[in-house]
């Protein structure tokens, strides 16, 4: 019976953590640029609501994933505007940022309420075996009936360990965010290189966004991320920056989440007391969690 439920939480897990995957993607391909950006809750938001809109009026879905990522895309560009080109202060603009796309978000989303994704659709962005490898016992039900937007995370974080790490562009990229003066004097020019993948993390963040408005709900829902995209930001710091790593923090924290549903309503025995666990103390699980893995990282160091 263990083995069946396993099989079954874990490619929900991986469904969950998906979102997370995405915006902790784009915050480090902005932190390697050198800003920190504390909007990331607010460019999911922005990916949610205007994927979905695209997604429902023109029942196509990699045109409501593109706008997804160029909505997430445009309010980076507000971020790198202000940050880069007028040095206002980041954290406060990230904070800001994250107030105001929040409510465009929720402003176009009031036109959206009860609204639910056409069958075919949702059909269309549903899991995609791949053949002989979804055959394997628990690890292809976990990892290879999954539907695309999982797949492409995945290659997405391959790809973006392979660009930090193995290429001159991702050399040029750390190097601008670590000694921007340095590389200013090498012949890079910093300016570009901060625009190009602060815009680059907000279109990630955007896909994040819409994954959870496209694939996980679907359908419109004012504060849809509830909290995720902080908790992406904790994610960087918990992967050390580094994209591979980003795909265990994000699968664990998915897990954690799904976890919090399987147990709403379940009697828990202790001392001879039934008692079933609040759904709001549970829902605070991944929050609690990210405070402890914060700590403990910080403590290492």
């Amino acid at each position: 019976m263990w083995v069946t439920d396993a099989a079954l939480f874990f490619p929900t897990a991986i469904i969950m953590g998906t979102p997370l995957l995405f915006a902790t993607l784009g915050e480090i391909l902005t932190e390697k640029a050198g800003h920190l950006n504390l909007g990331v809750e607010g460019m999911m938001m922005m990916g949610a609501s205007f994927g979905f809109f695209v997604g429902y009026n023109t029942g196509n879905p990699p045109l409501a994933v593109l706008a997804a990522g160029l909505a997430g895309a445009l309010g980076a560009l507000v971020f790198a505007v202000l940050t880069v080109t007028f040095r206002t202060n980041q954290m406060v603009t990230g904070f800001t940022l994250t107030i105001f796309l929040t409510g465009v978000a929720n402003l176009l989303g009031n036109s959206l309420g009860n609204l639910t994704l056409s069958p075919e659709f949702i059909a269309a962005v549903g899991p995609r075996p791949i053949p002989l490898l979804s055959e394997i016992p628990f690890l292809g039900i976990a990892l290879f009936r999954q539907n695309a937007y999982v797949y492409f995370g995945l290659i997405t974080a391959a790809a973006a360990w392979v660009y930090l790490y193995k290429t001159k562009l991702g050399l040029a990229l750390r190097m601008v965010g670590e000694n921007p003066a340095a590389a200013a004097v090498t012949g890079i020019k910093v300016t570009a290189v901060k625009y190009g993948h602060i815009l680059a993390g907000g279109f990630l963040c955007g896909l994040g966004g819409a994954c959870l408005t496209l694939v996980i709900v679907p359908r419109w829902q004012e504060s849809v991320t509830a909290g995720m995209g902080w908790i992406a930001i904790a994610l960087v710091i918990f992967a050390t920056w580094n994209p591979l790593k980003a795909i265990l923090g994000a699968y664990l924290f998915g897990a954690l989440r799904c976890l919090t549903y399987k147990l709403q309503n379940v009697p828990i025995g202790f001392g001879g007391v039934t008692i079933s666990l609040p759904s709001q103390l549970l829902d605070l699980l991944p929050y609690a969690l990210t405070i402890v893995v914060l700590v403990l990282i910080s403590v290492g160091r």
